[in-house]
């Protein structure tokens, strides 16, 4: 390798470093930020938290590198072209071309992982999210009774505490509502002090109660109307509470299974074709059962018309019978003719639905099937897009680098999306998920053409010229 290769290199990949771990931290504080009410105040272990977020972070690396590459490319070579290093290889011999070489080829090798992370790692980490958020979100909250507030995270019972203990077990002047005999029966708790504690194994809640009395105020039932209300005084009571909910559990390894997101490339393929396979029967066996019901209705309406009515009758004797049927009749026969009809369009109204329905969840595994295709390939798209951008306005730092990754980004995401939602409900075939590349490939083109000839196509001044000397001769 020669000197001037390691001298790009090492100016490039800092940058990709330090613009992936940005990427990577923004795009997982989204996730954060979005299910931020099932990860607080359930009292989770912080390995269980970090679980989620490693997991998390892995399923936004596919996305994470294309921009880390945008982003490092244009801050590269808009150093090198502010600093001047850029003037001073081109003096020395050395194109842009070359220059941007190394650091091409780094985006190629990019482009391989990132379609190797998206084809055998990312089916697994989006398995651990997926399976990690949803332990975490059947868990109930920590049991937490605050004073003066009512809690009713356990089912059944309301509680009520005006003081609570600096130990945070201890509760004073105590109301407990008691639901679980049901509507029409209503314990009230009242207690002086009490004590919670929880058992070894974490499945029930003991909250022992001192000094109170229970009351108790039936509205129906067999003592309804010889005690309609009952006090009960005690020392001490014990109330057990289960809350085997509270605690986080993994869930089964096979329920996440067989998603579509945790699949490479190979069981996509296969999936797919078996879904195709089962759609095709679908179509048959509507067939079927379309012509089955109007042969039914057909030979029944024979029938009913004339008992004798030989099999081969013709049209034109049909229509001779129903022309000297009654008019009661008739209308019988009008009546059921409609009914028909509108069962068979309910019928199709049905299938277009699951025919439909059934699409879509085909067309969801071709997406995420391209995704992995397009997403990797982006790392080099976007790379031809920033390293010409970045040697075209020379300028370096984050400011400029910045805005124009993102603004680069997000029209790349927006036509993206836009084509995935068009696929997704059958409007374009597969190949739409790649609308973003064949947007951006005559724009890379342009851009490399620019930065490599020198040409003043994107030059303000120039074009300022242009226009004042077109205004002139008008």
């Amino acid at each position: 390798m020669k000197r001037i290769d390691r001298l790009i290199l090492k100016s490039f990949l800092g940058p990709l470093a330090l613009t992936f771990a940005i990427s990577v931290f923004v795009l997982l504080m989204q996730i954060v930020w979005k299910y931020i009410d099932d990860l607080v105040g359930k009292g989770l272990e912080f390995g269980v938290i970090v679980e989620l977020m490693v997991y998390a972070a892995a399923t936004v690396v596919p996305m994470a590198l294309p921009i880390a590459v945008l982003f490092a490319s244009i801050m590269t070579m808009g150093n090198f072209g502010e600093k001047y290093e850029l003037v001073a290889m081109k003096a020395g011999g050395i194109s842009v071309g070359r220059i941007m070489r190394p650091l091409a080829l780094v985006a190629l090798l990019l482009t391989g992982v990132a379609f190797y992370f998206a084809n055998n790692v990312l089916p697994a980490a989006m398995y651990g999210y997926r399976s990690t958020l949803y332990d975490i979100q059947r868990k109930k909250p920590a049991v937490s009774i605050r004073p003066s507030e009512y809690y009713s995270d356990i089912d059944g019972y309301v509680i009520r505490a005006n003081k609570k203990d600096p130990d945070g077990r201890t509760l004073r002047d105590i109301i407990v509502y008691d639901h679980t005999q049901g509507i029409n029966r209503t314990n009230i708790i009242v207690a002086d002090h009490g004590y919670l504690q929880s058992t070894p194994d974490d499945q029930y809640l003991l909250f022992t109660l001192y000094d109170g009395h229970t009351y108790s105020e039936p509205s129906d039932g067999e003592n309804y109307e010889s005690r309609p209300y009952t006090s009960i005084g005690f020392d001490e009571q014990i109330l057990t509470f289960d809350i085997s909910s509270f605690a986080f559990r993994k869930s089964d390894n096979e329920l996440f299974m067989g998603s579509y997101q945790m699949m490479n490339v190979k069981q996509l393929d296969t999936t797919v074709r078996q879904l195709k396979t089962a759609l095709d029967k679908r179509y048959e066996d509507y067939d079927l059962a379309i012509i089955e019901k109007m042969r039914v209705y057909k030979t029944h309406l024979r029938e009913k018309r004339e008992p004798h009515t030989v099999a081969g009758s013709g049209y034109i004797e049909v229509a001779k019978r129903i022309a000297d049927t009654n008019v009661t009749a008739r209308r019988k026969i009008l009546q059921q003719g409609r009914s028909v009809a509108s069962n068979a369009m309910n019928d199709v109204q049905m299938y277009n639905q699951i025919v439909s329905s059934d699409n879509e969840f085909i067309n969801r595994h071709y997406i995420e099937w391209m995704r992995k295709y397009t997403l990797s390939v982006a790392c080099l798209l976007l790379f031809l897009i920033g390293a010409p951008f970045g040697s075209i306005v020379r300028k370096g730092g984050l400011g400029l680098p910045l805005v124009a990754s993102v603004g680069f980004f997000v029209l790349y995401y927006v036509v993206g999306m836009i084509a995935e939602k068009s696929v997704r409900e059958g409007a374009m075939g597969p190949d739409g998920m790649w609308v973003s590349t064949y947007v951006f490939i005559p724009m890379g083109i342009l851009l490399t053409y620019s930065a490599t000839t020198d040409s003043s196509i994107f030059d303000g001044s120039i074009w300022k010229k242009r226009i004042q000397k077109l205004f002139r001769r008008k």
